[in-house]
């Protein structure tokens, strides 16, 4: 559960609750938190950047749930030994200081909640510290203002800590912060959508770093020119971003830094705290509360109460290399709404459910269509494909299978060699003859419209697929044309679900799981397919930590063109499996419609 070792009582429909809760992770904190020290360990994992560091980034994530909590006038027993080792850490006189700063530093991240803080509380926070405490945060803070680092929303980090200088009534820079915005504008793609930096992927940072940050930046700073801009930024953005929640609090699970979890609601909090204009305090309100109930109702916390690595349960087999013990602690972004007192109209605001939303949403500028089904209690993203120049861990995994879902999330790859690790749900896999399988990853080309999405790739250089995802109701149609010079095995996936027995027939296979239901059905005009399933080892699976079974359809290709062609869908109820679609290719029209014709989709190749 949320808690560990108590029940789940804590109905999150109140400011109350929401403290209450915050409070009891803040004491699970604590035990490990030696008094006088100006960091702390969470665990025994390392990432890429020093221990003594991921210990003060575990302390400094805190601060993004604290400050709004200070800021609102609330009192807790906790928030001295913060201020006193926010007082240790920027003296660099002191045993615990943090130290200086290096380009591309893991410290300057965490920076952004010191400016959260000032920007919040101003005089309040200064007012604790002497006149030289003071100068010492000032001057640890200010390394950012010209640090080298990468050129993506870490801008935004430096902007966060220059607004809390020109809040607080301490020297900034507005020069620093209008060069910051500028290299951002740059990779601004409209309609409220940036990619994380030139080239890079349309995942949760856009939410949860941009236009999180962006409305903190627009409510506090004065700056109206710039806010106008960033606030009408934001609104387009609600309107598209809001199809990646559920009808149950769930979101698409998508990209990298999954581990940060319920931070994947932290734009809504900011919404809620700028007064944005999108949708009524109601709906906003309860997209952000079921949220953090379907999270409660997750194995995320450890026996001591502590934010474990992972998703929906501990995993570290699917965590990023800056991933520390203390790195899940960003979900308190979304604590933000605590700044807001009681009376605020979110907190008065009846909780509203999801507005009625289309059945599919084409976001163009991200590359995707959201698909809702089941009065929005299933969401599932088809997706290009997107690619992270990192190549963080499951990069694929992460970001480049047809299709992501809020209720079987996705698996990721456990080894090189052999079927069962190489995370085929949602993908269609090719392998030499070797017992290696490659799958999408970089594009040669995509184009987007209301029917489909479509993308080129090569998984060898000798072999050129085109593949169109079509969103049809419930199902979406895989359609993938092959040009190869080698003979090849290829294996295609369903979702995944908890591992069952499978019911197989000539066209597909069937999994009734005890989480739900998921089918693949072979649509392929002249090669047959054997339908079959595949066993993954546990940890597979970012949503439960079973062994997941995958609905798949096999064959050997030949050289030359071949046409692979399915049907996919999954639901919570093996009941609310729809009729297979069926499908014509004439020449270069793709035609697509149920058994019965009471649906009909037709488009040119």
């Amino acid at each position: 559960m949320w808690a560990a070792n108590k029940e789940t009582s804590n109905p999150l429909s109140s400011r109350q609750n929401v403290v209450a809760e915050f409070n009891t992770m803040l004491g699970a904190v604590d035990k490990q938190f030696p008094a006088g020290s100006s960091r702390f360990s969470l665990g025994d994992t390392c990432a890429h950047y020093a221990t003594d560091v991921a210990q003060m980034e575990g302390l400094s994530r805190v601060l993004w749930g604290l400050f709004p909590l200070m800021a609102a006038g609330d009192t807790t027993p906790f928030s001295d030994k913060y201020i006193a080792a926010i007082k240790q850490g920027t003296d660099p006189q002191s045993a615990g200081y943090w130290g200086e700063t290096e380009p591309y530093d893991q410290r300057l991240v965490e920076m952004a909640s010191y400016g959260l803080g000032l920007s919040l509380l101003q005089e309040k926070l200064t007012d604790l510290f002497t006149e030289r405490e003071v100068m010492n945060l000032h001057a640890w803070l200010n390394q950012i203002t010209d640090a080298q680092m990468p050129d993506s929303n870490w801008n935004y980090f430096a902007i966060m800590v220059q607004l809390g200088f020109k809040r607080a009534g301490l020297p900034f820079d507005q020069v620093a912060i209008d060069r910051r915005f500028a290299m951002m504008d740059a990779y601004y793609l409209g309609d409220g959508w940036y990619s994380d930096g030139s080239g890079r992927p349309k995942d949760y940072y856009i939410s949860m770093a941009f236009h999180f940050y962006g409305l903190i930046y627009a409510t506090l700073s004065g700056d109206e020119e710039r806010a106008t801009v960033l606030r009408e930024r934001s609104r387009q953005f609600a309107e598209d971003f809001i199809y990646m929640s559920a009808a149950d609090g769930a979101s698409v699970p998508f990209g990298r830094s999954l581990t940060y979890r319920f931070a994947m609601v932290a734009f809504w909090s900011a919404v809620a705290f700028s007064g944005l204009n999108v949708f009524t305090p109601g709906i906003v309100k309860g997209i952000i509360l079921r949220h953090l109930r379907w999270w409660q109702q997750q194995p995320i916390l450890d026996r001591d109460g502590i934010l474990t690595l992972g998703f929906a349960y501990p995993n570290l087999a699917m965590c990023e290399d800056y991933n520390s013990p203390g790195s899940p602690y960003w979900a308190l972004k979304t604590y933000l709404i605590l700044a807001l007192a009681e009376e605020h109209p979110f907190w008065q605001a009846q909780e509203q459910p999801l507005p009625a939303l289309a059945e599919k949403r084409v976001i163009s500028h991200a590359q995707q269509i959201l698909m809702h089904a089941d009065d929005s209690q299933h969401v599932t993203m088809l997706t290009a494909g997107q690619l992270e120049l990192n190549n963080y861990v499951n990069t694929d995994a992460k970001y480049t299978k047809f299709a992501y879902s809020s209720r079987f999330g996705f698996t990721i790859e456990r080894g090189r060699y052999g079927l069962k690790h190489a995370a085929c749900d949602s993908m269609l896999l090719l392998s030499d003859g070797d017992n290696y399988y490659r799958g999408r990853r970089e594009c040669a080309e995509v184009r987007i419209d209301e029917n489909a999405i479509f993308s080129r790739w090569s998984p060898w250089q000798d072999v050129h697929i085109d593949t169109w995802l079509v969103p049809f109701g419930a199902w979406h149609i895989r359609l993938h044309r092959v040009n190869s010079t080698r003979t090849l095995q290829a294996v295609e996936g369903g979702f995944a679900v908890m591992k069952t027995q499978p019911q197989l027939t000539a066209r597909g296979c069937f999994l009734s799981a005890d989480n739900g239901s998921s089918v693949i059905a072979d649509l392929s005009p002249v090669i047959t397919r054997q339908p079959d399933t595949v066993i993954t080892p546990p940890n597979s699976s970012i949503m439960f930590a079973e062994c997941a079974a995958i609905p798949v359809l096999s064959t050997t290709l030949p050289q030359g063109e071949s046409w692979l062609c399915c049907a996919v869908m999954a639901c919570s109820d093996s009941h609310k499996i729809a009729e297979i679609p069926q499908l014509q290719i004439n020449t270069d029209q793709v035609v697509i419609r149920d058994p019965d014709n009471k649906r009909q989709l037709s488009f040119f190749l």
